[in-house]
């Protein structure tokens, strides 16, 4: 421990800028960085970018033509943090029609005109994929890491910050409609990992921000991009002596927070007739928190994004907690787990058959102490009181798939209409910590792998049926496929 603490002196005093590697600052200021769309309604998106300096009046022109951008949005959001070289920016674009191809163009001298598939309104019974990306760290010239149908086009990767996993979703850009992304972006706090940032941890946190937002931006600027947070996004280390000499700017989640807070969406109003539904989504709405916990509906797919860091008993990154990273809280006490049951009661599977829980530490994991025990304490009896058909996790740097389970045991129906939610980890997508070892696997266990960075792709086919496929980054190739299957005969579970 002798060496940290003497790296922390090193950054309290400062150092040379030389091994730093940021990205070239442009001539014209206002051209738009790390761009980012988000479900914000069932008719509206946001549109998030970063900017080199503040803008007065963000804005973003959009339409149903590339030739016709004949409505504006426009916010006074422009916001930015101590040790931030960039301004956060948003713009709501509202009055969309649903599935229609929209085209935007952020305004600015040197921008230029991108589109998206407009979200599906809930109740929408059209079969749809929906890829998950979890624990994806920078990827390039920094090194951080180890290696008939009109088609759209594939977006544009610039050669140095290639990823196989970035890559992969640029491939196949017309085969998913939106991603979530629940924790690990970056690994921002992993700079001093490589040996020329040790001087400079302030500024090499904020460069592999910087070049990693750079380079996922062609796909969360292309395609609906949901977020919630991971341990990484809590601080600007995760060893002691490094996080209590954090600046300003670089504890609490605050890069998250100021990224995401405007573009992701409180709970949706309720898509059900039912009255009783209709005052639970609106309490829920009222106890929502984006982006740390929140929920939204497309298609036939009720999504429900947790917090697995702060805010519930014992959560690892509150404050005490056992990651003692002081995190949070972010709401009132209990806000959170009030938010869940109301949210998860007000569910009409009538209209969105489909609950999708996703969060970024696991409870049930292949290892030996991968596990969250707080996390399952807190959520799991809400999980299968609800009648959650899916949770999706990371955290653990590889991919897994769990029989339908509740308090570890295996539910008796297995995938044929189960009682108990259904789990998968997808944590291998890929950062400058690696993949992690598969270890032992519980009996549940269905398929774990961890020989090359992988994602998965949940296809909805239908009212019954969820198709749940790991795909291998860098060929493509389906590692592991299975469907669930889901009679979803009652109006609003509770068992």
């Amino acid at each position: 421990m002798v060496g940290l603490y003497s790296v922390a002196v090193l950054l309290c005093a400062g150092g040379a800028l030389a091994g730093v590697n940021y990205p070239v600052i442009p001539k014209d200021l206002t051209t738009p960085f790390q761009q980012r769309l988000a479900v914000y309604g069932s008719n509206a998106v946001s549109v998030g970018w970063n900017t080199y300096e503040q803008l007065s009046q963000p804005c973003v022109q959009y339409g149903l033509s590339a030739d016709k951008l004949d409505t504006k949005a426009c916010s006074s959001s422009s916001t930015t943090y101590s040790t931030s070289r960039t301004w956060s920016n948003v713009a709501i674009l509202t009055g969309l029609t649903p599935a229609t191809t929209y085209y935007y163009k952020i305004e600015s001298t040197n921008s230029t005109v991108d589109h998206f598939l407009s979200p599906r309104t809930p109740g929408d019974k059209t079969a749809f994929n929906m890829d998950v990306v979890i624990d994806l760290g920078v990827y390039g010239k920094d090194d951080f890491t180890t290696s008939s149908k009109k088609k759209d086009t594939i977006p544009v990767i610039e050669p140095e910050l290639n990823h196989t996993t970035i890559g992969r979703l640029a491939e196949t850009v017309d085969d998913y409609e939106l991603v979530i992304h629940p924790g690990d972006f970056a690994y921002a706090d992993d700079w001093y990992l490589k040996f020329s940032n040790i001087l400079n941890g302030k500024e090499a946190y904020e460069s592999i921000l910087e070049q990693f937002y750079d380079q996922l931006a062609p796909i969360a600027g292309r395609k609906l991009y949901m977020a919630s947070p991971g341990n990484h996004e809590a601080d600007c280390s995760e060893i002691p002596y490094l996080n209590n000499l954090c600046p300003k700017g670089q504890n609490n989640f605050t890069d998250f927070l100021h990224r995401f807070e405007n573009t992701m969406p409180h709970s949706f109003a309720s898509s059900s007739s039912n009255t009783t539904a209709q005052a639970l989504a609106r309490k829920a709405r009222s106890l929502s928190n984006p982006p740390f916990w929140y929920s939204f509906e497309y298609g036939m797919a009720h999504i429900v994004m947790i917090n697995t860091e702060t805010d519930f008993p014992n959560a690892p990154d509150g404050t005490d907690g056992s990651a003692k990273l002081n995190g949070g809280p972010f709401g009132a006490p209990h806000q959170q787990i009030e938010f869940l049951k109301a949210d998860l009661a007000s569910v009409d599977r009538t209209v969105t058959p489909w609950v999708i829980v996703a969060g970024h530490r696991p409870w049930y994991s292949t290892g030996s102490s991968s596990g969250c025990d707080s996390c399952q304490e807190a959520f799991e009896g809400l999980f299968y009181q609800y009648g959650v058909d899916l949770g999706v996790f990371g955290h653990v740097h590889n991919s897994q798939r769990f029989l339908p389970v509740v308090n570890g045991t295996a539910d008796p129906n297995g995938m044929k209409n189960p009682k108990a939610p259904m789990y998968i980890v997808a944590g291998g997508a890929g950062n400058i910590e690696g993949l992690s070892d598969v270890g032992t696997k519980p009996a549940y266990t269905e398929f774990a792998y961890a020989d090359d960075y992988s994602y998965s792709t949940l296809k909805f086919l239908d009212e019954q049926n969820l198709q749940v496929d790991f795909i291998r980054s860098s060929t493509g190739e389906v590692l592991d496929s299975s469907t669930l299957y889901k009679k979803h005969t009652t109006q609003f579970v509770q068992q």
